[in-house]
């Protein structure tokens, strides 16, 4: 009972992450008890010229230089969905994985969702295109514009899913 109390005057940093090996999305939010405010949002970006292996050394570089800055409670991560090019799908899951070594090493705890978790959580449909997405996000966070890159919206999106779904997960606790 004591746990249910102390979590409604909780609030709880969340970064979210939108996996990519060029570009991975970025978003941190504020969960307050009222509502979602944002922090922060951007991406971190690598050059096609480099070699894979120094591409994931930057990607690990950056976010752990995020997480340290940020302190984060939680590092929610997308999925991955993989289309029909394989060889793109391996070098992003590569990516990943070091983002999801970096988030446990450096960072809170650690969700995943995939993509039809985000799009549920923001819009309660599964098959919201990226417009009702982005919608969403610049509604719930009330912000003049919709953030960009996309991949940074698509990162705020996965941290605003692990917000609503954390906050019905304690509602029905209560």
């Amino acid at each position: 009972m004591d746990l249910c109390v102390k979590f409604k005057n909780y609030n709880m940093i969340i970064l979210g992450i939108d996996p990519g090996l060029a570009i991975v999305g970025v978003g941190l939010i504020e969960k307050t008890p009222q509502k979602s405010k944002l922090i922060h949002y951007g991406t971190v970006l690598t050059p096609k010229f480099e070699s894979t292996p120094v591409r994931l050394a930057m990607i690990d570089e950056q976010i752990t230089r995020v997480i340290n800055k940020y302190r984060p409670d939680v590092v929610a991560v997308e999925e991955l969905f993989f289309n029909t090019n394989i060889t793109t799908g391996i070098k992003v899951a590569e990516a990943r994985g070091v983002l999801l070594l970096c988030a446990i090493k450096h960072g809170g705890l650690l969700y995943e969702y995939t993509p039809l978790q985000v799009k549920m959580a923001l819009t309660g449909n599964g098959r919201a295109d990226k417009k009702q997405m982005q919608f969403m996000v610049r509604a719930i966070l009330e912000l003049d514009h919709i953030p960009k890159p996309d991949d940074a919206a698509d990162a705020l999106a996965v941290a605003i899913c692990h917000a609503n779904t954390t906050q019905l997960q304690h509602r029905e606790i209560n």
